[in-house]
């Protein structure tokens, strides 16, 4: 009987628990949510993407966490990274990210390339340069490199991303983008230890939408 009466008083606590969550996480505090939402694929998921730099420290030492975080997502939502280009070193960046991104070595290379440039002081900015990395770390040889490097394919995902980017109303990275909706930052979550506990719940609020 007394085990009973725990389990019974246990579920209240479990609701109390559960929408003073809730209340943590307020639009205009702890996300934003934009004005004119960013079309997303209709596809019943809920779509998470990152807005991200890899010349940013602060994009670096997110990864790591947000990589274990993405590993243990559900099946109904679908997570993406988009390289910003709000400078040069930016657009060089981006053209790596979907050079690899092309040639099918992105999951591969992710990880190094943010290593290289904030721990091995490798800029990776010039052609040269990225397509030596490309060819070490990713097993592809310098032709396949530069068939890429110029293909339509690149431009065209560079074309859409930074169009992308400019819908999302940002002005910093990292950004965790929730729907095409919500926008998630260190500065509204908290601190980046927060910013996935905010889109957690963005996700829940999303999912009950559709």
């Amino acid at each position: 009987m007394l085990m009973l009466i725990k389990r019974w008083m246990a579920v209240p606590l479990l609701l109390i628990s559960s929408l003073t969550l809730a209340a943590e996480y307020q639009a205009g505090v702890n996300y934003d949510v934009l004005a004119d939402p960013v079309p997303v694929m209709a596809d019943g998921k809920v779509h998470v993407e990152e807005a991200f730099w890899y010349g940013c420290p602060h994009c670096f030492h997110l990864d790591e966490s947000l990589s274990q975080w993405v590993s243990s997502l559900p099946a109904d939502v679908e997570f993406t990274r988009v390289p910003a280009m709000f400078g040069r070193a930016w657009v060089s960046h981006a053209q790596l990210y979907y050079v690899a991104d092309v040639l099918g070595i992105l999951d591969q290379v992710h990880t190094p390339i943010f290593r290289a440039i904030h721990l091995e002081k490798q800029r990776l900015l010039d052609k040269d340069d990225q397509r030596d990395f490309l060819v070490k770390h990713g097993g592809i040889t310098a032709e396949q490199f530069d068939k890429a490097y110029d293909n339509f394919a690149v431009k065209s995902r560079m074309s859409q991303a930074d169009k992308r980017i400019r819908s999302f109303k940002i002005s910093g990275v990292p950004a965790l983008i929730v729907d095409g909706k919500y926008v998630v930052s260190a500065s509204t979550a908290g601190g980046q230890d927060k910013m996935t506990a905010v889109v957690d719940f963005l996700i829940e609020k999303e999912r009950a939408a559709k």
